[in-house]
């Protein structure tokens, strides 16, 4: 897995503030742990998407953060639509 240049820790910290941050947007109420897995998951799903469709690569704290974002909305959103 791709961590865009923040190693485990920062991966850590920075997807849990992208799924917090995810969290509050979507208006979905998860726990910390789901909140840094959706932002873990989600950043690096996003990632190997724009690397490998449109040859996209992004590295560093505010790109993990951002891309973590995107991505852990993406799957809350997914996630709606597969429960109902």
């Amino acid at each position: 897995m791709d961590l865009n240049g923040v190693g485990w820790v920062g991966a850590i910290l920075v997807g849990g503030v992208a799924g917090w941050l995810a969290e509050m947007f979507m208006r979905s109420n998860m726990g910390i742990l789901m909140n840094i897995l959706l932002g873990i998951v989600g950043a690096a799903a996003l990632n190997f998407v724009l690397e490998r469709f449109f040859q996209m690569s992004y590295t560093g704290l505010w790109a993990y953060l951002i891309i973590g974002f995107i991505g852990a909305c993406i799957l809350i959103a997914l996630g709606r639509n597969i429960r109902r």
